[in-house]
């Protein structure tokens, strides 16, 4: 039995630890885990805006040969005065945006179908330049001769289109600009229904010279997590970056403050992103072209990411097209699979993708038939533990022959007193006979810890969970149990399972077990009511298990010893 205790002491001893964890971060010093807290890495907790709320000093890229790497250069062309700027405000079903005409820049976004947690009436702000939150998209030409500037994300655009709503199935938002010799006219066009926006710059060279201009497609954020970031779960929050060669790579601000971020800096596919727990805003530039990525601090707290490719020569009168796509909203791997190769790996499962990504589908496919996302996870929940009975089976019937030499171990125990060698030779010698595996009841359990990890991840990383009902008081999966109700039921259901189980010999293992339901289901109080619901399930359909196998064994027993 020692190899039970053993184990016993090392979930609970990683129990207190995440608590621990779990308080410092929640109080603003490092995780242990490494996972920083809101902002680390950062020198300073907030960004100081300029006049018109911009930051004090945005970075432009410098002009690269076709394959090299850009280099930042802070202080470039000013900004506007506030009074030229102008807010572009245009919606469709699912967005509402709000353009800056200063670089015709992307502001804001407003995720229409998906509201602010705790406020059903309010959208979820994903893009926004407040004192809150910086978090914009950008994009520029850069490469202009004889110290002239092509327009960039600092340069005053104008509006030229006028529809500001979407009444068919397209809406274009058409903005443009001269300097140094280049008139860029710069094109989003936004569908009905979608996330994804089509973005085209077209160049025209207005010069009497040939022009060789790069563009820079960027996407700026401070380093802070999100308003809503949990103080009892980590989810990543920082850069991404995609290519064939090295597929998804993640890059936290702490790395990049620090000049320790790992990632592909040249390549002719692929994408850039931010990531967030349940949201994403990625530019896809067009494939097939060579381009640099560089992802940099640059201020204190302060982070872009872009990716910057050579346009090529355009004659004096001539027009070169440049069509990009991007992403700003949910992370809905269906639509983003669609758009760009990888672009669905924003909503990262960890190690166990490959567990992951069968049981979304398999809920996926669950809650068409059920149209609930509660009932789904009920029913893949009951879908695993039937996957897995034989194992469990095997489980519960070694603790249930354990229940039943309980008293005779006991005895061995007072018989041998503080001799533990020759108590262990006993008890070996009676697990031989009564044909028992000590550890008959922990390996199979083993078995399905990484099932069950997996799909702790899929239910706390799907966006489908967010604000989705399941009954009565529980109207929203991705939040805590508003008034506790199941985390309570998980308590209630583990000390039953405990009280199915044979009593350890050792006292001190048995109020570890005792305090067990205590600790894992006081941290299900602050966890999401969707992961809560399926160990709920989970536990019940394991006590329904365990005492049917049990029953089963006794009346065995007694039918043995009657005849």
């Amino acid at each position: 039995m020692d190899i039970r205790r053993t184990i016993l002491w090392m979930i609970f001893s990683f129990s207190l630890l995440l608590l621990w964890n779990n308080w410092q971060v929640q109080h603003g010093k490092p995780s242990l885990f490494g996972a920083p807290p809101a902002g680390a890495g950062a020198e300073s907790s907030a960004q100081q805006p300029g006049a018109n709320g911009q930051a004090a000093t945005p970075s432009v890229p410098s002009a690269p040969a076709a394959a090299a790497a850009p280099s930042a250069v802070p202080g470039a062309a000013p900004a506007p005065a506030a009074a030229q700027a102008e807010q572009v405000v245009v919606s469709t079903d699912v967005l509402r945006l709000t353009f800056d005409t200063t670089g015709a820049q992307l502001v804001r976004a407003e995720l229409l179908k998906y509201p602010t947690a705790g406020q059903p009436n309010k959208p979820t702000i994903l893009l926004d330049r407040s004192p809150e939150l910086t978090y914009v998209v950008q994009s520029g030409l850069v490469g202009a001769p004889n110290g002239q500037n092509f327009p960039t994300h600092l340069t005053p655009f104008r509006v030229v289109s006028r529809e500001r709503e979407l009444s068919g199935d397209t809406l274009k938002v058409v903005f443009e600009a001269e300097s140094g010799g280049l008139k860029v006219t710069k094109t989003y066009t936004l569908h009905r229904g979608r996330y994804d926006i089509d973005v085209q710059h077209s160049l025209t060279n207005a010069s009497d010279a040939p022009l060789s201009p790069s563009l820079y497609l960027q996407l700026e954020r401070d380093g802070n997590d999100p308003a809503d970031t949990s103080s009892f779960y980590h989810t990543f929050t920082g850069f991404a970056v995609y290519s064939e060669q090295d597929k998804f790579q993640k890059i936290t601000f702490s790395d990049i403050a620090k000049d320790k971020g790992d990632y592909i800096k040249q390549a002719d596919n692929g994408w850039i992103a931010v990531v967030q727990h349940y949201f994403a805003t990625a530019w896809v530039p067009p494939q097939g072209k060579p381009r640099a990525n560089e992802l940099l601090q640059v201020q204190p707290n302060l982070y872009a990411a872009r990716s910057i490719e050579a346009v090529g020569a355009v004659q004096p009168g001539d027009t070169a097209r440049v069509d990009s796509h991007l992403w700003v909203g949910p992370q809905d791997q269906k639509a983003m699979g669609e758009l760009a190769p990888g672009l669905e790996l924003v909503v990262d499962y960890g190690w166990l993708t490959i567990i992951a990504k069968p049981l979304f589908l398999l809920l996926t496919w669950l809650h068409g038939l059920l149209g609930n996302w509660g009932w789904a996870i009920v029913a893949l929940t009951v879908i695993i533990k039937a996957v897995f009975f034989p194992l469990a089976s095997a489980s519960y019937r070694s603790m249930a022959r354990m229940k039943q030499v309980a008293p005779r171990l006991q005895a061995l125990k007072e018989k041998y007193g503080d001799d533990r060698q020759k108590l262990n030779q006993a008890m070996m010698e009676m697990y031989r006979t009564e044909k028992i595996n000590p550890l008959g009841g922990c390996l199979p359990m083993l078995v399905q810890i990484p099932v069950f990890i997996a799909l702790y991840w899929v239910l706390l990383a799907s966006v489908e969970m967010r604000g989705a009902p399941w009954i009565l008081w529980v109207q929203d999966l991705s939040v805590r149990d508003p008034y506790f109700i199941l985390p309570a039921i998980m308590m209630a259901t583990m000390f039953l399972q405990i009280k199915l189980n044979p009593t350890p010999p050792d006292p001190i293992q048995a109020k570890v077990m005792m305090i067990m339901p205590l600790v894992f289901g006081g941290m299900m109080f602050f966890f999401p009511a969707g992961l809560v619901l399926y160990w709920c399930v989970n536990n019940t359909l394991s006590i329904a298990q365990q005492w049917v196998i049990t029953r089963g064994i006794e009346r065995k027993a007694a039918t043995a010893a009657n005849s």
